[in-house]
């Protein structure tokens, strides 16, 4: 699998950012086909960086309705990534 279909995108929370401000934990959506070597070698790759241990969780989508009608979000996979000290990535470079 390619690194970029792999990490879908970061996720930026709240909780998110005082990881990554304490820890050195960064949080992606991912592939949900992707093993934790996969989004490891994929991290590295795209953010040149080194990954010291990977965190994933599935999350199941939402039940949403509009009106009488319901629907369901799609379920997804979230990454916990921890990084070395000293490595970091900006998703807000110049804020």
């Amino acid at each position: 699998m390619n690194p970029r279909q792999i990490i879908h995108k970061p996720i930026i929370t709240e909780k998110s950012t005082i990881e990554r401000e304490m820890y050195n934990i960064v949080s992606f959506a991912v592939d949900p086909r992707a093993n934790k070597v996969e989004i490891k070698s994929a991290v590295e790759t795209l953010f040149d960086v080194k990954v010291l241990e990977v965190r994933t969780s599935r999350v199941r989508g939402k039940t949403r309705r509009m009106g009488k009608h319901s629907g369901r979000r799609p379920d997804w996979k979230k990454a916990r990534v921890q990084l070395r000290e000293g490595d970091s990535i900006e998703f807000f470079e110049g804020v």
